[in-house]
């Protein structure tokens, strides 16, 4: 695996890529990576001829109240489980390169409405950072496909609308999420949890699930969601939304709606959790 920090290097060896006619897939990360981002290389692998990561970890999306400097950076742990998953090209920018004029005078991309809630009600300015640096390091590497976890609904929605927005030739694939035993999705949030918290941190997959239940046997979603809460809350956790949205729009639920996602976020200890589920309100 070749790993640079310079765009000329991305460049290089996509064009001679293309020249020979050959597909790109491309997975974006902050690294410290886990089971679930080498999910999505692999699948890349089976995608595309040629796999790029990026690790870089964007200052555009983290609040100031957020621990930018305290976020885990593994780049030689995480280089080893590339390799071993099959990347080929690996671009681990400086925050200088990529935003050399500074976060103020930096052009920016925001997708509005869908960015404005959930996540992006309680992380002001979070989804500007991410579009804007997911199109920045579309614009360098140039993908046919770029592969994103599910786990972030919200964020692969913004990506998709984005590309369709601006009409760029990428295909944008979501990848299930990648969940440990006990059903906690992984995250390199996990890490910031003590072993009690981990284990209690399972309990907001089954709070989902406890919705999609009730929903499915036609209970009222927002009885079933206060329950979902109180449980969460009997769990040590503080919720920030708990919300049953159209999958495929990401606004409220109608009655008419069919694919459904509970999708929530909720803090325990030093860790903001997110996790959904998709679902079929009337399953065949």
């Amino acid at each position: 695996m070749i790993t640079t920090a310079a765009i000329s290097t991305i460049r290089e060896h996509v064009k001679a890529w293309r020249i020979r006619g050959e597909t790109v897939a491309f997975v974006p990360t902050m690294g410290n990576l886990h089971q679930g981002h080498i999910t999505l290389v692999k699948e890349a692998k089976t995608r595309a001829d040629h796999v790029v990561v990026s690790i870089f970890v964007n200052p555009m999306q983290f609040g100031p109240k957020e621990d930018l400097d305290g976020y885990p950076r593994t780049l030689e742990q995480d280089s080893e489980k590339l390799v071993a998953a099959g990347a080929e090209l690996l671009f681990t920018p400086t925050p200088e390169l990529i935003y050399p004029k500074g976060l103020a005078q930096q052009t920016f991309i925001e997708v509005p409405h869908i960015g404005d809630e959930l996540c992006g009600a309680s992380r002001p300015g979070h989804f500007r950072g991410v579009a804007t640096i997911v199109a920045k390091l579309f614009n360098i590497v140039q993908p046919d496909m770029a592969l994103f976890g599910r786990k972030d609904f919200q964020q692969l929605m913004i990506i998709k609308t984005m590309v369709e927005d601006l009409s760029m030739p990428i295909e944008v694939i979501g990848v299930d999420t990648i969940r440990e035993a006990s059903g906690l999705a992984m995250s390199s949030r996990n890490g910031y949890l003590t072993a009690d918290e981990k284990h209690r941190a399972a309990s907001l997959k089954r709070a989902i699930d406890s919705v999609i239940t009730a929903v499915q046997h036609g209970q009222d979603h927002h009885q079933a969601i206060a329950q979902a809460e109180q449980q969460l809350k009997a769990a040590g956790f503080t919720p920030d939304y708990f919300e049953l949205r159209s999958a495929d729009s990401l606004r409220q639920a109608s009655e008419n709606d069919n694919h459904l996602v509970v999708i929530a976020a909720a803090y325990l200890g030093k860790a903001r959790l997110i996790d959904n589920v998709s679902f079929s309100r009337h399953p065949k």
